[in-house]
């Protein structure tokens, strides 16, 4: 009795996917109005609602002709209206109607009129008894009255049923339909309901500048008499600036879960529609959602897909249905209308092409870039993305960190993927520091090509290519530390030299120079070795055409265009920003600078000619070497990395900062800060002198 009662009060349970262990059976009404709409198209065009077709129509007199040749088959009769159906027996159709049966239809029949009702049935008795009509006499009765209200009402029974299911369907359904069209797709979140965002600021690494930005943007909406009650007014809108991976949207998520007000987050491609008019219905009804919740947060992302610049022509790209939207997000953001409480957070990475009229003050107050992370964010983001990763104690974070110049924060996050991947494909148990490098080589070159076919010719102007580039860098002061030097064809390139990029704010034109020459060292080897050139420094003269119009037109650098920048961000401007003259003197001055610097590549390789070729022979031997093998062979490099000495000072300024703080305690802050900042600035005030040695030195030996 207990297990009857327990069994009677358990509740269904949920399986997963929306199903009960007792589910209630529902009657899918679709079917009801298919079986209702084939029954009455059927009886619409069904013979006569009684299964003949009526073809023609005959006097009394041929229809008694017709009964005594026995043409016949069967006679209904409408004593109401004094009329009667003849039917028409199969055998001669033709004879009465001029055609054949399948002409006609099935059953086809002749419609007569008659006076007398006394007279037909005597006519037909009579004829019954001669043998002339063998068929059968039928009445059509006044009481048929559900046949006659089918026929009458069945059209429009039929059209009712039809419009209620369109528009059950256009109402409802798959998230709203037709009518639900003008409608916002924003996501809501907020702590209090269903939605809530597990992103916080603890998972956004680096970037200290941006959170300090959208913190604040929060603390406006959660406490705003702290910055009203000094006559500010509150910002209504923050536009996230960046390149792609740098965590623009992930800031966004940080501030959905960290703000107790409600966020709402769309992107920029659910304004446009097919429907003329569906983007501005979108920005309104948005908008008035944020107004019921205010205190709020929307978000838009990849706001460019609306916000473009409206064109001055319809006919140079214009498009009405973009530009209304964008009229309409203008007109809510600051128009004669109040979004009190209503703070806009939006992230683009093409912040250039955006109209001019959403980025001023008053919509957007602020623009909060989103730079690629310098080598400390770097590091940081590794520490947060290798939190989930098994890693042995041979993984060094600060190499990862400037081994991964340029990386995004979506690239770190994938070069952590895809050393996990490398590790687990291998079958070892922990990720070692072999894998991350080989993760890093798989993103920035591509999969390596072992088994490619490459002739002994081939692979020896290869290897003094690339030769040519370690050379040629290790002997100059501003080109990038070497790393390693590979001939294993990897992506599209045949062999690749790995350096470890300084971290540099601005660029000298030295340094700009130094990188030039060491590019060009591959082909100067090439000619100088073999007496011949290939092929293999297409990608070195593309990087080098680039860099030195770059030196030329844009940073001006050139000796006959010196201070002069031809740089134009006219999206619609199709005329170059210089005369043809202009054009000439900076191709001339381009070709000038790269021969200055690929002669200069070709004597440092003839000083070093033994050197070149024993690394070009442990190229041919082992297809790989690293900086100390050209150590091994040229001797110590005469110049430090900048990059590794700004990190030693920064790691020792930290580290008597912490000791600072732990002598004198927590009661006297300030002093230890000011300690730091003296230590901090001694330090960098070395790395300084230190490097301006060594470029006094360099003079002097240039000088001699």
């Amino acid at each position: 009795m207990d297990n009857q009662n327990d069994n009677n009060n358990q509740q269904p349970v949920d399986n997963g996917r929306g199903n009960r262990n007792n589910p209630t059976p529902r009657f899918n009404f679709s079917w009801l109005y298919i079986i209702i709409g084939i029954g009455l198209l059927y009886f619409i065009f069904s013979q006569n609602g009684m299964g003949e077709n009526n073809v023609g129509e005959t006097d009394y007199t041929k229809f008694k002709s017709y009964i005594d040749k026995g043409y016949a088959s069967k006679v209904l009769i409408d004593k109401k209206n004094l009329t009667l159906q003849m039917f028409v027996k199969d055998k001669y159709v033709r004879d009465v109607f001029g055609k054949g049966k399948d002409r006609v239809g099935k059953n086809p029949t002749l419609k007569v009129e008659f006076g007398s009702m006394e007279n037909l049935e005597a006519f037909l008795d009579k004829k019954t008894d001669e043998g002339k009509f063998d068929g059968e006499v039928v009445y059509d009765h006044d009481d048929d009255w559900f046949v006659t209200l089918l026929w009458q009402l069945g059209p429009l029974v039929l059209i009712i049923v039809f419009w209620i299911l369109i528009m059950r369907r256009a109402g409802g359904g798959m998230g709203g339909g037709i009518f639900s069209v003008g409608k916002s797709k924003a996501k809501l979140f907020d702590k209090d309901g269903k939605n809530t965002m597990r992103v916080t600021f603890k998972d956004v690494a680096g970037q200290e500048e941006a959170k300090q930005e959208v913190r604040e943007i929060v603390d406006f909406l959660m406490n705003p008499e702290k910055y009203t009650k000094l006559g500010g007014k509150i910002p209504k809108g923050a536009l996230l600036v960046g390149p792609p991976g740098t965590g623009k949207t992930l800031l966004a998520k940080a501030v959905a879960g960290e703000a107790n007000v409600p966020f709402f987050s769309m992107s920029g491609s659910d304004f446009v529609e097919m429907f003329v008019g569906v983007g501005a219905s979108r920005v309104r009804d948005l908008f008035q959602q944020a107004k019921d919740k205010a205190p709020c947060i929307i978000f838009i992302d990849e706001i460019d897909a609306i916000g473009r610049a409206r064109s001055k022509s319809l006919n140079m790209g214009g498009n009405d249905e973009r530009e209304n939207t964008l009229n309409q997000l203008l007109t809510e953001m600051d128009g004669f209308g109040t979004n009190s409480g209503v703070i806009i957070l939006a992230a683009t990475n093409r912040a250039d092409i955006l109209d001019k009229a959403l980025l001023r003050a008053g919509r957007f107050d602020r623009q909060i870039h989103v730079d690629l992370p310098d080598v400390n964010e770097r590091k940081e983001i590794f520490n947060v993305h290798l939190q989930p990763v098994k890693i042995d104690e041979s993984v060094d974070v600060d190499m990862l960190a400037r081994q991964t110049p340029g990386f995004s924060g979506a690239d770190i996050a994938n070069v952590c993927n895809e050393a996990a991947l490398i590790a687990a494909r291998h079958g070892n148990e922990w990720v070692c520091k072999q894998d991350f490098l080989d993760a890093v080589d798989r993103i920035i070159g591509g999969l390596e090509k072992k088994n490619k076919v490459m002739t002994d010719d081939e692979k020896r102007t290869i290897a003094l290519h690339e030769a040519g580039h370690a050379t040629v860098s290790w002997f100059l002061q501003y080109a990038n530390p070497l790393v390693k030097v590979t001939i294993v064809p990897r992506g599209q390139a045949l062999g690749a030299a790995w350096y470890m990029p300084e971290e540099r704010q601005i660029t000298t034109k030295e340094q700009l120079l130094d990188e030039i020459c060491a590019t060009l060292g591959g082909r100067a080897a090439e000619e100088l070795c073999l007496g011949h050139i290939s092929t293999g420094a297409i990608n070195d003269l593309e990087t080098v055409t680039k860099r030195a119009y770059g030196m030329i037109a844009y940073a001006g650098m050139g000796e006959k265009l010196p201070n002069l920048c031809f740089y134009n961000n006219q999206e619609y401007q199709f005329q170059k920003p210089y005369s043809e003259h202009t054009a000439e003197l900076i191709d001339e001055e381009v070709k000038k600078l790269i021969a200055i610097e690929y002669e200069r590549a070709k004597k440092v390789i003839a000083e070093h000619k033994e050197g070149h070729r024993q690394l070009a022979q442990i190229l041919m031997d082992r297809e790989v070497i690293f900086a100390e093998d050209v150590e091994n062979i040229f001797g110590k490099r005469p110049w430090t990395s900048r990059t590794d000495e700004l990190l030693a000072a920064n790691a020792a300024s930290k580290k008597d900062e912490k000791k600072e703080e732990d002598k004198d305690g927590e009661n006297a802050p300030s002093s230890s800060d000011t300690n730091a900042d003296i230590i901090r600035q001694k330090a960098i005030d070395a790395v300084v002198e230190k490097a301006r040695q060594a470029e006094q030195q360099q003079d002097n030996d240039n000088k001699a």
